[in-house]
């Protein structure tokens, strides 16, 4: 017999009233779930770890801006070879 393990604060009623919940819903029901999920535009974020999430949005747009330059660098580089060879023939 294998024990059945579940997250902190998860237990096995708590799981079926989940899936009794999701199995009752019409499909209209759940696509408007869905669409109001969607529609949300507000996180919250516990205040302990505002820092956190700064920094990793600081990072991520460092990442991306590099991204962007590095690209941006290599198209010149190729256009300016173009421009090479065009000129030498």
């Amino acid at each position: 017999m294998t024990s059945k393990k579940y997250p902190r604060g998860w237990n096995e009623a708590r799981v079926r009233r989940v899936l009794d919940y999701y199995d009752s819903q019409s499909d209209e029901e759940a696509a408007a779930e869905i669409d109001a999920a969607f529609e949300s535009t507000t996180m919250e974020v516990p205040v302990a770890l505002v820092p956190t999430v700064r920094q990793l949005i600081a990072k991520r747009k460092l990442t991306l801006a590099s991204r962007t330059t590095t690209h941006n660098k290599r198209l010149k580089q190729t256009a300016r070879k173009r421009g090479r060879s065009a000129a030498g023939r």
